[in-house]
Order: structure tokens, then C-alpha cells, then sequence
């Protein structure tokens, strides 16, 4: 089924729906009532493909999470467990299974499916606990890319970049192929492959190779994408460390965004009664799921927070001026008139309340001592102050006893920005963090170093400066309101891998040979051949649509900067944006943190 592009967006419903129909046909297999039993992880990137709905269709009574013991009491033909290929999770499903009561009746059935790929060392260790017999149906489901939004997908893997750079594990590279080849069986065979970095070599390789051996994966479909862009995390480790600054990024960096969904704390969010005072304040999170699909958010997300403000009041006004109106409505047809834009106009009302709740919720944050100081620190750092001694502030914030993850995001930023530390610079750091913090942390300094993030200067070359003046990574005369370029979305530091997709498409990464050669892993491009006939030609001023894959993880900030990038006047290029994991500085230093238990004595 062929795919097109809609109001400039690529239309991303076509794989939507593709997951759907492969869950129904699922579904349907297992003929009569049944239950899910689900791997907790995986319950928020299916709500984005599927619906309860979809499922109570296809006869699915009741829902649980995977958790050791019985299995709750359920009146239903089928139990189905929908789980990631982990070990972990095949003891619990384990003993689930031994502990069925063999002597109800009737029996239940049981069914495993895998996402997003069966795995013969989960079904060995199945065999070998007894209980694969148990199951009917073993399936697996290829959740390889979700739709997140208009212009954004992800894998959300959580560990891709640990097991790639830590653990030479590649399984999550193939997942991303995979998934390439899905979206191009969908949207038309992408004709030009760019990519950085060794990842993004060996998911080239696999896409090719992929490609060779099902010839009949070819399809007559004109291709959506012109340019699929591969880069690896590690090309650019500096721009997840550095504190975004736009609304959506903020948002992420203080409360963490899941899924779409974020939890807020709730007494911003109390209805104000008169004369109650504050007795009865919710105690249960507020709940909000953040989308392009209501207009306000779609406004504000990618702007610098700085900008917000002014565009809330002038939605206040026009909000209020709107329901000013009906007080000039005389005639029956302007009464119903009115009243038929009212469900309009109050959703953009409580739309608003929302939005100014959470930006006062973080102004208080941004407008604090502490933030100041930390975000002036990383300033520094990226503008090449002061990056091959000790800092002050970090050696206070030690002593201090401030969150480790706070001090291990500053720390890795002055080493990336120096090209890795002095020896002694380094030693004192990693001194200091083990005696404040307790030395079980030592296998997270190691990880840390292993993936290039905290480590010794090996050359006496600083790399960094030239870096920074080549790519134009830092702009002093940044403008936060109406911006000119992609450094507004850290007030001053343009996102290297933003840079990188930008040059790529005009002037092309001739311009930046040096740059690339210092920059890890190995550049290329390859093309794939189009059948004949489904070559594009191009409508005159029609923009290239460009597909960038972060493998790894991408940041909200970034994805906004090449938002922006997308609707610049003469830009010519549009971008559709993938990854392996939505990510925020802390979310992934913490995805490389060894959880090390300190001795119990």
C-alpha cells in the first residue's frame, strides 16, 4: 500500500496501521477469550499503535503485568504473554506457567510473543526450565519503529547505545534495519544513503545486504524519502549533555517525558475554589500526553523557553476576547454561531491552563540560583573557557553532595569539550566523585570512559576548538525570540549532529573533510538503484524530504532544531526524524551507570 506525503508531512499512518493489522492477525490466531500478560516497558510504545479498544475487539478481557507467582484469577481460553526477548523475563513467565493450576478445567492456553523478535536462547531456556511445551503459539512482533509523532519515530530501546559502545552487542542495529526495510517496503526505496560513524556503517551494510538477498522486497512505489542521513550518538556525545532549553526539552530535562505522556506534580493543576484555601489538593500526578495534535503545544514545544511567555499571553488575549463575544451575539444565527465554536474555544482554554501551569512549574526551576550557575558552566565549556583545569563550581557541587548525575553530565561535557582531560585533571575528578559518592561508583567512571565520554587526552591536540570554529557550533549573538538559526535551541551551542544533517544538504560534506576526519568512525555514501520509472523529478521549488536516524538516541533539542530547519524559507530540505531512543542527558548517563550494590556490612 503506497504512502504519500500530506500538508508537507510524511504521512506516518501507513506504518501505524501496518503494526495494527499484524497484531490483529495475531490476535486472531488465538481463537476465544484471552488475557495479555505484559512486560511493563512495553505497554507505553504500544499505546501509541493500538488502542484498548483494538484489543477488547479481539476478545481481550483482561490485562496484567508480568510479575513472579500465580497468575491473577481470569475467566479466559488464552493467556498471552507479550514480552521483550530477556532472560529475566523468561524466569517469571516460568514460573507463571508452573504454578497454572493443571487440574482446572477447562485449561487455559498459553501463547508468548516476542517483540520485537523471537530469540532461540529465551525458547532454550524455556526448554530447558520445562515449560516450552506449554505454549501454543510463539510468534514474534516487529515493533521496530513507533510513530511518536507527525515527523518522529523511535525504536525505544533503552539500551542501544550501551550494549553498541560497551558491549559490542549489534542486535539493536539490526532491529534498525529492520525497520528501514519496513518503512521502505511502505514509503518507496530511499535512492541515497549518507552516514557517520561505525554504527551507522553496519546498518548500511545490513540494509544492503537485507536488500540483495529478498529481491522481491522491491516495490513500485515512488519514493517518499530522497536522503536517509545515519548517525551515531557517538559522532556527537557533547549535545546530550548540555541542558536543552526549548519548552518540550525542559519538560523532558525536569519531569522526563514517557512515551509521549509526562507526569507533573499536581498543585498547580488544582481547580481554585473561593474561600476553600488549599485543603484538598490532589495528591495523584497530573497526567498529560504532549503531541502535535493540540495546536498550542504544536506552537510552543520547539520554541526557547524564553520565547514562551510572550506567546501564552498573547493566546490569553485572543482566548478571552473570543469569549468576550458573546455578549455582542444578538441575532439567533451569531448565537449559534457562538456556540458552535464553544468546544473549540474551551479546549484552548484548558489547553492554555495547562501550558502556563507547566511553564510556571518551570520557570521556578530556570530562574533559580543553582540553574544559573550550572547552565553558565556549560556555556563555558562550549565555548572552549577554562576546559583543561579543575572547576570550581563542579569541586563545590562535590562537596555539596548535588545529585552524581549532575556532576557526571558536567564532568563528561569538559571532557568532550577538551577532547578528553589532563591525566591529573581526570584522577582528581574521579578521586573525588568516589569518596563523596562511594566507590561501588567505579564501574560507571569505567563505562563512562569505555564510551569516550570521560576519559584521558591521549594526543596533546585539543581537537574541539577547530571543531567549534569549522561547524560554527558556538553563536555569541544568539537570538532566543524569533531565531536565525539552529543555536537557539540552546541559547548559543548549535546541536554538531543538527550541523552535520544541515551541511550534508547544502553545501554538501565536501566543505567539511577535515571536520569529518576528526569526528569517530568513518563517513560514506552509498546509493540504492530505483526501478525504472520511479525516478523523481523534482516540481520546481518542491523540498527534498530527508529521513535522519540517530542510533543511539536523539534529544528533544535537537529534533526541534531540525524542525526548524524544515520550515526555514529557502531551506528546500524537510526532515523526518527516527532513533533508537528519545533521550535526555540524565536518562542516558543513567543508562550507563552500573547499579553496583554498596557491601552490606
Amino acid at each position: 500500500m503506497a504512502a504519500h506525503l500530506s500538508s508537507g508531512r510524511v504521512n506516518l499512518t501507513a506504518l501505524r496501521e501496518a503494526g495494527r493489522r499484524e497484531l490483529r492477525e495475531f490476535l486472531d490466531k488465538c481463537a476465544g477469550s484471552k488475557a495479555i500478560v505484559w512486560d511493563e516497558y512495553l505497554t507505553g510504545p504500544f499505546g501509541l499503535i493500538a488502542q484498548y479498544s483494538l484489543l477488547k475487539e479481539h476478545e481481550v478481557e483482561k490485562m496484567f503485568t508480568l510479575k513472579p507467582g500465580r497468575l491473577p484469577p481470569a475467566d479466559v481460553k488464552n493467556i498471552i504473554f507479550f514480552v521483550r526477548p530477556k532472560l529475566e523475563l523468561m524466569d517469571i513467565i516460568t514460573d507463571n506457567v508452573l504454578r497454572e493450576d493443571r487440574g482446572r478445567s477447562p485449561q487455559r492456553d498459553f501463547h508468548i510473543l516476542f517483540v520485537p523478535r523471537r530469540s532461540l536462547l529465551c525458547e532454550q531456556w524455556l526448554k530447558e526450565q520445562g515449560v516450552l511445551g506449554s505454549f501454543i503459539h510463539r510468534e514474534q512482533y516487529s515493533l521496530d519503529l513507533i510513530p511518536f509523532d507527525g515527523d518522529l519515530l523511535s525504536m525505544e530501546s533503552e539500551s542501544t547505545f550501551k550494549e553498541c559502545y560497551l558491549e559490542s552487542d549489534q542486535t539493536s542495529l539490526y532491529h534498525a534495519a529492520k525497520g528501514l526495510m519496513t518503512l521502505q517496503a511502505l514509503y518507496g526505496t530511499i535512492p541515497q544513503i549518507f552516514g557517520k560513524g561505525e554504527c551507522a556503517r553496519h546498518v548500511a551494510n545490513m540494509m544492503i545486504r537485507m536488500k540483495r538477498e529478498f529481491p522481491g522486497s522491491q516495490n513500485s512505489i515512488f519514493p517518499v524519502f530522497d536522503t536517509l542521513l545515519l548517525l551515531d550518538r557517538n559522532v556527537d556525545l557533547l549535545t546530550p549533555l548540555a541542558t536543552q532549553l526549548t519548552y518540550e526539552g525542559l519538560i523532558d530535562e525536569i519531569y522526563g517525558i514517557q512515551n509521549t505522556y509526562v507526569k507533573l506534580p499536581p498543585e498547580k493543576f488544582a481547580p481554585k475554589k473561593q474561600g476553600e484555601g488549599g485543603k484538598d489538593l490532589p495528591t495523584e500526578p497530573k497526567k498529560l500526553q504532549l503531541n502535535s495534535a493540540e495546536e498550542l503545544y504544536a506552537e510552543i514545544r520547539d520554541k526557547n523557553f524564553n520565547a514562551v511567555g510572550s506567546v501564552l499571553s498573547k493566546k490569553a488575549k485572543i482566548i478571552s476576547a473570543a469569549f468576550e463575544e458573546r455578549h455582542h451575539a444578538k441575532t439567533v444565527g451569531e448565537i449559534k454561531q457562538f456556540v458552535s465554536q464553544l468546544p473549540h474555544m474551551q479546549a484552548a482554554r484548558s489547553s492554555l491552563a495547562n501550558h502556563t501551569s507547566i511553564a510556571e512549574l518551570i520557570k521556578d526551576i530556570t530562574t533559580s540560583e543553582d540553574f544559573f550557575d550550572n547552565l553558565t558552566v556549560e556555556q563555558e565549556f562550549m565555548s572552549g573557557i577554562d576546559t583543561d583545569k579543575v572547576n570550581n563550581y563542579i569541586e563545590d557541587c562535590i562537596a555539596q553532595k548535588h545529585p552524581l548525575i549532575k556532576i557526571l553530565r558536567l564532568v563528561c561535557l569538559q571532557s568532550v569539550c577538551n577532547s578528553g582531560l589532563k591525566q591529573k585533571v581526570l584522577d582528581h575528578y574521579k578521586r573525588e566523585i568516589l569518596q563523596t559518592y562511594g566507590y561501588e561508583h567505579i564501574l560507571t567512571l569505567n563505562n563512562l570512559e569505555k564510551a569516550g565520554l570521560l576519559k584521558p587526552q591521549t594526543s596533546s591536540r585539543n581537537n574541539y576548538p577547530t571543531i567549534r570554529k569549522t561547524l560554527r557550533l558556538w553563536m555569541d549573538d544568539v537570538n532566543e525570540q524569533n531565531p536565525n538559526d539552529i543555536s537557539y535551541v540552546y541559547s548559543g551551542y548549535a546541536p554538531l549532529s543538527v550541523r552535520l544533517a544541515q551541511l550534508l544538504a547544502r553545501p554538501g560534506w565536501r566543505s567539511i573533510e577535515e571536520v569529518l576526519k576528526m569526528l569517530p568512525g568513518p563517513h560514506f555514501e552509498e546509493r540504492q538503484q530505483l526501478p525504472t520509472g520511479l525516478q523523481k523529478k523534482r516540481q520546481h521549488g518542491e523540498n527534498r524530504v530527508t529521513l535522519v536516524f540517530f542510533l543511539g538516541g536523539v534529544t528533544y533539542a535537537e529534533i526541534a532544531a531540525l524542525r526548524f530547519l524544515s520550515q526555514m524559507e529557502d531551506g528546500g530540505t524537510e526532515y523526518v526524524i527516527a532513533t533508537t531512543k528519545l533521550i535526555n542527558g540524565t536518562s542516558w548517563i543513567k543508562s550507563l551507570m552500573e547499579k553496583l550494590e554498596p557491601a552490606p556490612f
